[in-house]
């Protein structure tokens, strides 16, 4: 074993045992990097590292959507478009059985597509979503079950901040994963919604039948969405603006919609952009972690090994795809979706450009997967989300709601894998 094979282990080391005691990751990475090539180079050139990382990461133009897609997210949430997407999805879907479980997909799909966050959006549907579905009756573990199952479509549907970390560590077209992640985000709403029907279908409520009045009435308050889906997302589809621009301009429109409907004042300006830029920070601050670290494996060339190993393993393409997939799955029982795009995605990305994998399709499978750690046990950070506000549900009430949707997406998963043109076709079509 080489001098640079054994610091790389005691990195790895080094890192989980930081991780354990929680610091954060972004820290973490960035001290064990930084430790381990100086371990081979010395100080010095390990410094010049330290002083070039931060510049490199904050005035790369392809993150610079990041502040703005989170700050969008953070003015949707603030003037209330998640409560008008929930009453449009009650009064088209309340009436049929378990409408209003179906009704929190399709909210959660529709905030999902200007929050870019998974977190948010579980977050922000417990609060608007679980009283509705306890006051007509829903049990705890299906109210709970299908905002936790619902809350990971945010880090699929565009934009996703995730989507765009991956774009900026793998040097891949940001707008390409964003149109890709579209086909797999709706099969993903479909699928749910069938989950609903048929995993809790003899528990699940009838609700109402509203009138056609009311419910074209309920769509005034979606136009908002509407217009920064199409926006945004035909913006960059069409070619007319990149994605750096298209978040900017999301940021702003969502800002002027507030405005306008006085539900942004001068202090809630002053809060969002004070939210938005603490989230920001330590997204950059995850970034900059990863910079050093990815300078730490390139030295000790553990990517490089890793794809020389499974490559001699000799069992083909797609079984090395399983492996590699399972072992993500097992982190993700973890690791946070943040932490394992940055620290995984680095090691297994040389072996799936030598596999001849798609990289924009492989961004997306790796996204889907990553969900699934949202809501496998034992960290499953929407099912903490989602008790932090519901106190009175024990998170073994939520996991046992949420399991329905775990399976699901690893048939989902399977999907994806074996009809690449999901995800392929839509990007190859763009302007």
């Amino acid at each position: 074993m080489s001098e640079a094979d054994i610091v790389a282990i005691a990195g790895f080391l080094a890192l989980f045992g930081l991780m354990a005691l929680r610091v954060p990751v972004g820290v973490a990475m960035g001290v064990v990097g930084l430790g381990g090539f100086a371990a081979i180079t010395g100080w010095k050139p390990a410094l010049n590292q330290l002083a070039i990382a931060p510049l490199r990461t904050i005035t790369d133009y392809n993150t610079s959507l990041i502040p703005m897609f989170v700050l969008m997210g953070v003015f949707a949430t603030r003037t209330g478009i998640s409560s008008e997407l929930f009453r449009a999805g009650q009064a088209w879907l309340g009436h049929r059985r378990g409408g209003l479980a179906l009704a929190t997909i399709s909210a959660c799909a529709g905030f999902a597509a200007i929050s870019g966050s998974s977190v948010a959006t579980a977050a922000t549907m417990s609060k608007v979503a679980l009283p509705e579905m306890r006051r007509a009756g829903y049990s705890d573990r299906l109210a709970t079950g299908v905002v936790a199952g619902g809350g990971t479509l945010g880090i699929l549907i565009p934009p996703s901040v995730v989507l765009a970390v991956y774009a900026f560590i793998t040097e891949q077209n940001v707008g390409a994963l964003f149109i890709a992640g579209i086909i797999p985000g709706l099969l993903a709403v479909l699928m749910y919604m069938g989950t609903v029907q048929v995993a809790f279908g003899r528990e699940l409520p009838r609700g109402v039948r509203v009138s056609l009045g009311d419910r074209l009435r309920s769509l005034r308050g979606i136009w908002a969405v509407v217009l920064l889906f199409v926006a945004i997302i035909g913006g960059i589809y069409g070619g007319i603006v990149t994605p750096t621009e298209a978040a900017s301009a999301g940021a702003v429109l969502t800002a002027l919609i507030g405005i306008l409907r006085g539900r942004l004042n001068f202090r809630d300006m002053r809060a969002c952009l004070i939210e938005a830029l603490r989230t920001s920070v330590s997204i950059y601050t995850i970034l900059m972690g990863a910079m050093l670290f990815g300078y730490f494996l390139a030295i000790t060339q553990t990517p490089q090994k890793i794809t020389a190993w499974l490559a001699g393993l000799d069992i083909g393409a797609y079984p090395t795809l399983a492996l590699i997939l399972l072992f993500f799955l097992i982190m993700g029982c973890i690791l946070d979706a943040m932490a394992m795009i940055i620290l995984l995605v680095p090691i297994v990305y040389p072996v799936i450009v030598q596999l001849g994998f798609d990289p924009i399709w492989f961004g997306i499978v790796v996204v889907m997967t990553v969900e699934l750690g949202l809501i496998t046990p034992p960290i499953g950070m929407n099912v903490f989300v989602i008790n932090a506000i519901a106190r009175d549900t024990s998170l073994m009430t939520i996991f046992r709601g949420v399991m329905p949707f775990v399976v699901v997406d690893i048939l989902r998963l399977g999907i994806i894998v074996a009809l690449p043109a999901l995800v392929l076709w839509l990007p190859r079509t763009m302007g």
